[in-house]
C-alpha cells in the first residue's frame, strides 16, 4: 500500500430533501429519495487546509484517531493516488472550483487573482444557475476581479477573506455561532447543519462547500480536544530527516521549505508539533461526523454523496523539509474518500488506484448534478471509479509550482507509477537537475532513478510526457499574471542563457572549485 501526502479535502454530496423515506445505502432495494419533486443529489464539499494522508488512520497510521473520516472510507471508496495539481492554497482552491489547470486560471500568490470570465466557469456558479442551493463557508482562498469573495453567487454565505481566523468570533460571517463553538472548525459543522435543514425546508438540492482552516499553521488546537493526545508520541515515517533527503534536488533546498525543518522543530519536538497538528485534524473529524449526523437526522443520507480530501499536502520533517508547495509525495498526494451511497461499490471498502487530481472535482460535481462539463476543463469525472474502480483516472497529470523562490519553481510529470521532475533552474551554485522516482516500488521517494542506465526507457518516456504537459502549456496559458514565461522556462531544450534573457538577468558562470 503506498504512502499518501498529508492533505485531505472533503465533498459532500446530498441528495433528497424534505419529506423523503430511504433504506440504508447498502439495501439493494433502496427507493426514491429527493427533495419534493427534485430527486438530483446535494453536493457538499468539505475542504481541510494541509492535512496529510498520515494524519489518517485509513491510510495506515494506527497512532492517529480519525473514526469519521475512517468511517467515510468504509462506506465510500478511498483514492490512494490522488494529487493537488498545485500545492498551495490559494492555487489549488482555483483548481478545485474550475477543473483547471493553474496557468489556465491564471491565479495564484504571487501572480494574481481570478478573472471574472473564469469564476464563471467554476461549479458554484454552474450549480447555481441549474437551480441547487450553493453555500459555502470557511477560507475563500482566493479573489476575483470585481467580484471579491463573489458572496452574491452564494445562497448561504460564511465565508472569509484571507487565512481567516480559528477564533469564530473574529470570523463576521460566523460570528452567530462563536457562543456554543468558540474554535472555528466545529462552527463550519453548526453551519452546515443549518444549510442542510433550510433546504430541507425548502425541497431543494443544495450544494454545500466548506473549507477549513485546519490544520493550517500557525497552530491553534480546540482546547475541548486536548485530552485527546495529552502525552502522545508517534511514529516518524521512514524518510524522515536530513539523511534521507541529501539525494533531492539542491533547487529545493532553495525555498523555506528546507529551513522550516528546524525552524518549526520537527528536528527537535516532533511529539510535540504532532500532537497540535492532529488535534487540529481531530476537530475536523468530529466536525464531519456532525454534519453526516444531520443528514441522518433529515433523512437525505440516502442520496448523499460525500468527497472528502484537502487543499495541499504537508511535508512534516520527511525528506529534512517542513510546509508544502514542493512535488515530493508527501506535499503533491493528498488523502480523497467519495462515499456515493447509491453506488454499487458503498460499503464494499473499495481502495482505487487510478491516477486523480484535484481538477476532477467541478467535473465530478457537475455530472453528479446532471449539468455539462465546461469545455476549457482539465479534469474529468470521477464518476465512472465509483462504479468499477479500474474505469477511468488519467494517464498522467501535471504537477505545477510557481510560486516561492525562484530556483523551486518547477513542473513535475505524474503516471500512475511514475514521477519525473524538471528542476530548470542554474546558476553559479548549481545546474538544472532531473528526478525520476518510482512511486509503486519506492513511494518514500529514497531512490532517484534519473541517472540509473535501467531505468534509462522510462526516463525519456516520462521527458516525452512532460514535454507534452509543457506544450499544453505553451498554448493554452492565460496571456496575463506572468505565467507565458514558464513555457520558456520549464522547457528542458531551452539553454540557460535564454531562460536568463527571459528573465531579464544574466546567468554568473559557475565558479571554479
Amino acid at each position: 500500500m503506498r504512502r499518501f501526502a498529508q492533505l485531505f479535502v472533503f465533498v459532500t454530496i446530498f441528495s433528497g430533501l424534505g419529506g423523503v423515506s430511504f433504506v440504508d445505502a447498502n439495501d439493494a432495494a433502496a427507493i426514491r429519495v429527493g427533495n419534493g419533486d427534485d430527486v438530483r443529489p446535494n453536493i457538499v464539499f468539505l475542504l481541510a487546509d494541509d492535512q496529510s494522508t498520515y494524519s489518517v488512520g485509513c491510510y495506515g497510521n494506527p497512532d492517529v484517531k480519525t473514526p469519521n473520516m475512517d468511517r467515510l472510507a468504509r462506506d465510500g471508496v478511498l483514492f490512494d493516488n490522488h494529487y493537488n495539481t498545485t500545492a498551495i492554497c490559494m492555487a489549488s482552491r482555483a483548481n478545485i472550483f474550475t477543473g483547471m489547470y493553474e496557468y489556465k486560471t491564471g491565479c495564484n500568490f504571487m501572480h494574481g487573482d481570478m478573472k471574472p470570465e473564469v469564476w464563471e466557469l467554476s461549479y458554484p456558479v454552474a450549480l447555481r444557475k441549474a437551480g441547487y442551493l450553493t453555500a459555502f463557508a470557511g477560507k475563500f482562498g482566493l479573489v476575483v476581479d470585481g467580484k471579491g469573495l463573489c458572496e452574491v453567487d452564494f445562497d448561504f454565505w460564511g465565508g472569509g477573506p484571507g487565512q481567516t481566523n480559528y477564533a469564530t468570533a473574529k470570523n463576521a460571517s460566523m460570528k452567530k455561532y462563536a457562543k456554543d463553538y468558540p474554535h472555528s472548525t466545529l462552527s463550519y459543522a453548526a453551519f452546515a447543519k443549518d444549510v442542510i435543514r433550510e433546504s430541507v425546508n425548502r425541497e431543494k438540492p443544495f450544494c454545500l462547500s466548506i473549507s477549513f482552516k485546519a490544520p493550517h499553521k500557525p497552530a491553534v488546537p480546540d482546547p475541548r480536544f486536548d485530552a485527546v493526545y495529552k502525552d502522545a508520541t508517534f511514529t516518524k515515517p521512514a524518510n524522515f530527516g536530513r539523511e534521507h533527503g541529501e539525494h533531492l534536488s539542491p533547487q529545493s533546498k532553495m525555498g523555506r521549505q528546507y529551513p522550516r525543518f528546524s525552524g518549526w522543530k520537527y528536528d527537535t519536538d516532533y511529539d510535540g508539533e504532532m500532537r497540535k497538528y492532529h488535534q487540529q485534524i481531530y476537530g475536523i473529524d468530529v466536525a464531519l461526523g456532525m454534519i453526516r449526523d444531520e443528514l441522518d437526522a433529515q433523512g437525505i443520507a440516502g442520496n448523499t454523496v460525500v468527497i472528502y480530501t484537502s487543499d495541499n499536502g504537508y511535508i512534516c520533517g520527511s525528506h529534512g523539509y517542513g510546509s508544502k508547495v514542493l512535488p515530493m509525495e508527501e506535499s503533491s498526494r493528498v488523502p480523497l474518500m467519495i462515499y456515493d451511497p447509491r453506488s454499487p461499490l458503498s460499503g464494499q471498502q473499495v481502495r482505487c488506484q487510478a491516477l486523480t487530481g484535484n481538477i476532477d472535482f467541478a467535473a465530478t460535481i457537475l455530472e453528479l448534478a446532471g449539468e455539462s462539463i465546461h469545455s476549457n476543463s482539465d479534469g474529468i469525472s470521477l464518476l465512472p471509479l465509483l462504479n468499477d474502480p479500474n474505469a477511468g483516472g488519467h494517464e498522467q497529470i501535471a504537477f505545477i509550482n510557481t510560486w516561492g523562490s525562484q530556483p523551486t519553481t518547477s513542473m513535475t510529470c505524474i503516471t500512475p507509477r511514475f514521477k519525473y521532475t524538471y528542476w530548470w533552474y542554474g546558476d553559479d551554485e548549481m545546474e538544472p537537475v532531473e528526478e525520476l522516482f518510482d512511486t509503486e516500488k519506492d513511494p518514500l521517494e529514497l531512490t532517484n532513478l534519473a541517472s540509473n542506465p535501467e531505468y534509462s526507457a522510462v526516463l525519456e518516456k516520462m521527458r516525452a510526457r512532460y514535454d507534452q504537459e509543457l506544450d499544453s502549456w505553451k498554448t493554452e496559458a492565460v496571456s496575463y499574471n506572468d505565467y507565458e514565461k514558464y513555457g520558456t522556462l520549464f522547457d528542458r531544450t531551452v539553454p540557460l542563457a535564454e531562460k536568463a534573457a527571459t528573465l531579464g538577468t544574466k546567468r554568473k558562470k559557475k565558479a571554479e572549485r
